[in-house]
């Protein structure tokens, strides 16, 4: 009969194994390793020596607070039996006998991820963390390339795209998944959500699926309804009055990462963070998957339709001067997370990369969160799959039909080349080059497949909705630079390509608008009654765009949207045409003083120069990095105020902690020039 271990000890071997899971980045003061990996633990016995076959060691692994085998969140294995089970808990001892046993325990390999207790022998009980495992070929969230791991699960930080689609501009960003504290937010997110509180068993047992994780984070980190991270406003689509639109918060242009927005949920027992808006949401969100080690990336949507009543069509009823008076909305931009998972509910061509849309636009099974909806899927227009397929699809494939309300309440049907879901943009592995995905979501326009995948989706083909021109174009120009705080031109050009002369009337307006493509202020307009074309002639029509005059309506989102609209007096035909222009910021300067190395302390010069015709008050620098600032935000402050055309500078001293290329994120904030971004990518010595 075989005899139970008598333990006195034991050694949990911390940096050795999380070294070896690769999460000795959250610290190795306790065991946090990844499932299907062998970890090892030390035991020192009081008396007696470990024999094969003659000493008897079982091992009971449990989570949650009611631990089951019904739900598979109580796992009892014996070191006996253990290279019997390679699917599931298993315990080999890998040392000689003697009163010294090292023991190594592989988690199955679909174990549910969170906090455990391992108990040995009765005698024996020490706690740790179990995350997904990218590296292990029988999980699900299993990635076989090494550079993508480094990316999508190791890379603290990264860079999110906004802008506008001819002018994309690349925002940095500390994502800090490993920075103190984080993991264990992340964890307290599961334990919050509204399912773990309805029956926590059930919870804790879907949380072998990366696909439920997912899912749940996706409604966990908006606030609505549940005890979310994240209160979205937007001041154009909340109508908020107020003369400060984020009361009680700060805008989500303030925010420069993740940490501080996590740290501060946890710290208010779990009241929202005000406010977000959707790169906010999604970046949020790809920390916390990364944290639990899901591979996730930040995906950033341009001309992304917002589809009300679920038609694949986005219409459009503009008044003369551009305001769009219908309910489907197209934003300049929408950022959204891709997470990497097996799909055993789909077809297996679905795997890989997969939508999940924290930001709360509609509901799905009653809760606000999207996905996670497979990009394959999305592509070949299989709009049964899982979870709000069709949301997504319309999001990157929506037609977009434009009408002019006329005077009489009636609706002309305009000619408009707009098309909906472009650029789809992530970063680059290993770099900050800009990635276009758009093929991974769509086939080209136009062609054979584009066309099938719209039959499959039930709908008609993009090509039916458009009107071909009778002969005339319209095309707006812009210059290739714009800074705020310049005037300058922007040019409508109407041309005629037929035989016969037109005579046309031409309105050209310009309006500050959000990226939600909320309309608020004018900011120029010319309506000219008398455009002659002649055949084959081009009119080239300018619009002055002053800085006096846009300043106080623009947004923050630094947006112009420019409306052209011709009608040809003699067929009544219409054509329009939009494009939407950001203003750019000045460029931030960073200069790193000092030898970067790890534990020494360094300076970052910062230097903006003010571009704006008008004296800057109440400059504040603030820069965070992970790794760099100790998962703080560090503020500098000037006294002074900065005379147009002077520089604002200052120096902010930070001491790193660990080695490796790292991102040092910059902000700049003034009276007049607000959220201003720049970084800087520092090699930090070992």
């Amino acid at each position: 009969m075989a005899q139970a271990l008598d333990i006195a000890s034991w050694d949990l071997e911390c940096e050795f194994n999380n070294t070896d899971h690769r999460t000795d980045l959250n610290g190795v003061d306790r065991l946090i390793v990844r499932r299907g990996q062998p970890f090892t633990i030390k035991l020192q016995l009081r008396s007696g020596e470990y024999q094969a076959g003659l000493s008897s060691l079982t091992c009971t692994a449990e989570t949650g607070p009611s631990p089951s085998d019904q739900y598979g969140t109580r796992a009892v294995f014996d070191v006996a039996a253990g290279s019997d089970n390679p699917s599931g808990w298993n315990a080999t001892v890998n040392s000689p006998p003697g009163n010294v046993v090292v023991l190594s325990i592989c988690p199955a390999a679909d174990a549910p991820i969170g906090c455990y207790t391992l108990t040995l022998e009765g005698a024996c009980r020490f706690e740790f963390i179990l995350l997904f495992n990218p590296w292990c070929p029988r999980d699900s969230v299993y990635m076989d390339n090494e550079e993508y791991l480094k990316e999508y699960i190791l890379s603290q930080d990264g860079i999110i795209y906004r802008g506008t689609l001819q002018h994309i501009l690349p925002y940095p960003w500390n994502f800090g998944q490993f920075e103190f504290g984080i993991l264990d937010v992340c964890l307290k997110m599961l334990d919050t959500n509204p399912k773990y509180l309805r029956n926590p068993g059930k919870d804790c047992s879907g949380r072998r699926n990366p696909i439920y994780v997912s899912r749940v984070l996706s409604a966990m980190v908006n606030c609505n309804e549940d005890a979310g991270v994240v209160l979205g406003r937007w001041p154009a689509l909340d109508s908020v009055s107020s003369d400060d639109p984020y009361e009680g918060g700060v805008s989500p242009m303030s925010w420069k990462g993740s940490v501080d927005i996590l740290l501060n949920w946890d710290s208010s027992s779990c009241s929202p963070v005000r406010f977000g808006q959707c790169w906010v949401f999604a970046a949020v969100a790809c920390t916390v998957s990364r944290a639990l080690g899901i591979p996730s990336r930040v995906v950033t949507n341009y001309m992304s339709a917002h589809d009300t009543n679920s038609n694949l069509l986005v219409e459009y009823y503009y008044d003369e001067n551009g305001r769009n008076q219908g309910r489907d909305m197209i934003w300049t931009f929408h950022c959204w997370v891709e997470n990497w998972m097996t799909r055993p509910d789909l077809k297996p061509e679905f795997d890989g990369w997969q939508v999940v849309d924290p930001t709360p636009q509609e509901r799905s099974e009653g809760v606000f969160c999207c996905g996670p909806v497979s990009v394959k899927a999305i592509k070949e227009g299989e709009l049964t799959s899982k979870y709000d397929t069709p949301f997504v699809f319309a999001e990157v494939n929506a037609d977009k039909v434009d009408y002019r309300r006329m005077e009489d309440g009636s609706n002309q049907k305009m000619t408009s080349i707009t098309g909906v879901g472009q650029k789809i943009s992530t970063k680059s592995v290993g770099g900050d080059r800009r990635e276009d995905i758009t093929h991974l979501y769509k086939y080209p326009e136009g062609s054979d497949e584009e066309r099938e995948t719209f039959r499959k989706a039930n709908h008609l083909n993009k090509l039916l909705h458009r009107q071909e021109s009778q002969g005339l174009n319209l095309a707006i120009k812009v210059a290739t630079e714009m800074r705020k705080g310049c005037d300058f031109d922007v040019v409508a050009v109407a041309s005629n390509s037929t035989a016969s002369e037109k005579k046309c009337r031409l309105l050209f307006s310009s309006m500050a608008v959000s990226y939600t493509g909320v309309v608020k202020g004018n900011c120029g307009f010319k309506d000219l009654l008398n455009v002659v074309l002649a055949p084959g002639a081009e009119r080239q029509v300018p619009l002055r765009l002053n800085y006096s005059k846009y300043c106080e309506a623009l947004t923050e989102d630094n947006l112009i949207r420019l409306a052209a609209l011709l009608i040809d007096y003699s067929t009544k035909e219409t054509i329009f045409t939009l494009r939407d222009i950001v203003l750019d910021n000045p460029e931030i300067k960073v200069r790193i003083i000092g030898e970067p190395k790890k534990n020494r302390k360094l300076a970052a010069e910062i230097t903006v120069q003010n571009p704006l015709p008008e004296p800057l008050s109440n400059c504040c620098f603030s820069i965070e990095g992970a790794n760099l600032t100790g998962g703080q935000t560090l503020t500098e402050r000037l006294e002074s105020t900065v005379e147009p055309g002077e520089d604002a500078k200052v120096k902010i001293y930070f001491k790193p902690n660990q080695s490796g290329m790292r991102k040092l994120v910059v902000d700049f904030n003034s009276s007049k020039l607000c959220h201003v971004k720049g970084y800087k990518n520092v090699i930090i010595g070992k």
